[in-house]
Parts: C-alpha cells; structure tokens; sequence
C-alpha cells in the first residue's frame, strides 16, 4: 500500500493508508518490545501515520521518500519474521547421538 501511495490517488486511499501502516507499525512494536530499535524505528512510524492526530506534511514530495523508506522498513521486518519463523534444520543424521560417559568399560 506504501507503494501505491506514490500514485496520485484519491484522498480515501491515503485516510486508509493511514489506518493500516499505523496498525501494521503498532503490531511490529508489540512483537519486538525486547529489539529496542525496531521498537523505536516502528513507533515511530506509528506516530507519524496515526490517523487520530495525522501529521500533514502537506507536499507529496515529503511524503515519497517516507513512503518508501517506510515500505522498506515493513519488508525487512517481513523477511527477517519469516526467517524467525522458518524450522531449524539439524544435521541429517537419525542416530543417537553418542557421549564418552556411554562407553561400556
């Protein structure tokens, strides 16, 4: 949707916007409450996309570099959950393994 936000569009598209980049910011800052950057990189973002108290920068040309930074922001934070969320791979061995107390003297 940040990308998008780069057309012209009606201004619905944006009071939208708005509401899902500041749900969307406010879920990251949950999940990382112990990552103190995220925490204050995303609250950020939250601030400035609320839709309570909207921060009007007025110019689209302010607007298209957060845009952006922003959309990026959300795919790194994507990309480094689904790699959190991928399954650890051990080694393919199916035998037990074996310690120096378990020798038989």
């Amino acid at each position: 949707m940040l990308l998008f936000a780069l057309l012209n569009l009606p201004i619905e598209y944006y009071t939208l916007l708005r509401i899902v980049v500041f749900i969307g910011a406010l879920l990251v800052v949950v999940e990382n409450l112990k990552k103190l950057h995220w925490l204050f990189i995303f609250l950020l973002i939250a601030i400035l996309f609320n839709p309570v108290y909207p921060v009007y920068l007025l110019q689209k040309g302010i607007w298209m570099p957060i845009d952006l930074v922003c959309a990026a922001l959300f795919v790194i934070e994507a990309i480094k959950k689904s790699e959190d969320d991928s399954p650890v791979t051990t080694d393919n061995t199916d035998e037990a393994k074996k310690y120096q107390r378990d020798k038989i003297i």
